[in-house]
């Protein structure tokens, strides 16, 4: 009797095993059959073997300019950004055991837009000091819901309610700095706050590639405890985790990839906020979901950003698309989380 027990549960773990390592699979494959649409699909066709040659190197008149300048760049900025918002996401919901504790919601994202939006419509800066400033305003705006948040004990509900507000605060300023500033200036600005692949440059994209490929693997080795994290406070101190600097790191390791994809395509609306719950209800449970949140969120953008380009006679930044697709969600969440009682 034992010895079934036994063999059934190890025959459910392989199971899921198979089940995480196809749809990984799947959504890799599909990741890499949007990413040879986004250089395949332009105002012209061109051939597969064209487009080959020119990413070998090769000088094509047209084509060249087309793939290497403009499609590339576009590519790989929804590629990494993607990825990044959907780990970023699924870290935060799954760590504070709340799908509206994401960086969107709680005004992570507004705070690094708003750093962003201050230096590129007021001080002019560099791409550079986009990204670093943004990544410090990003942090800034965690301690800061955080500590607002904390009270005499720790409070889920308080911290997305603080953060909602911080959100609504941070929308605010960016307004009246776009109100501030020149003309000339405003256009842009908009076209950003809206999550836009648009006018991405490869000299742009390394800061976010660095990061993505540094923290992803922290946060791969961090799984584990992350896994434990979502069992509460207390259970996971029981079970030996030291709590404090697996959250610490977590977080840094998220900001720091949210904030360079922010300050790097702009606030792609609803990314981090889809991307876990769909990773989790396609790959089930018993193995960790950040790698198929990240893939998620890749295909979310590169698939939304399609849909702005070919699917309608005027084409639309890829944050307008992710929000039709992420409002209505929301909506439904919100409406089953009060049936619960867990508003």
């Amino acid at each position: 009797m034992k010895n079934n027990s036994i063999e059934i549960i190890k025959q459910g773990r392989r199971l899921r095993r198979r089940r995480w390592i196809l749809v990984t699979s799947l959504l890799f494959i599909l990741a890499i059959a949007l990413c040879c649409a986004m250089l395949l699909l332009g105002n012209t066709i061109y051939p597969v073997n064209d487009v080959i040659r020119t990413l070998s190197g090769e000088q094509i008149k047209g084509v060249t300019f087309a793939v290497n300048t403009i499609r590339l760049p576009r590519m790989l900025a929804g590629l990494f950004a993607g990825f990044a918002f959907g780990i970023a996401g699924y870290i935060f919901q799954t760590m504070l055991r709340n799908p509206l504790a994401n960086p969107n919601v709680i005004g992570i994202t507004s705070g690094s837009s708003a750093a962003a939006v201050f230096c590129i419509v007021i001080l002019h800066t560099s791409n550079t000091v986009v990204s670093i400033v943004s990544v410090i305003a990003a942090l800034i705006t965690v301690i800061l819901i955080y500590l607002l948040s904390k009270g005499r004990t720790f409070s889920i509900g308080r911290l997305i309610l603080v953060g909602i507000g911080i959100q609504a605060m941070l929308d605010a300023f960016i307004s009246y700095v776009l109100l501030k500033g020149d003309q000339q200036d405003i256009p842009a600005a908009i076209r950003w706050l809206s999550g836009s692949l648009n006018g991405s440059q490869m000299d742009e994209l390394p800061p976010l590639v660095i990061a993505v490929l540094i923290c992803t693997p922290i946060v791969l080795l961090l799984g584990k405890h992350l896994s434990i994290l979502e069992l509460g406070e207390q259970a996971a101190t029981t079970l030996g985790v030291r709590t404090d600097l697996a959250r610490i790191l977590l977080i840094v390791s998220s900001v720091c990839m949210i904030a360079l994809a922010t300050a790097t395509t702009g606030p792609i609306a609803f990314v981090s906020f889809l991307a876990g719950p769909i990773a989790k209800r396609i790959v089930g449970i018993g193995f960790s979901s950040i790698i198929p949140a990240g893939l998620v969120g890749a295909n979310l953008v590169l698939a939304a950003d399609l849909i702005g380009q070919f699917a309608f006679e005027v084409r639309f930044p890829v944050g307008i698309i992710t929000g039709i697709l992420g409002a209505p969600y929301l909506i439904f969440l919100l409406i089953r989380m009060n049936r619960k009682g867990d508003l």
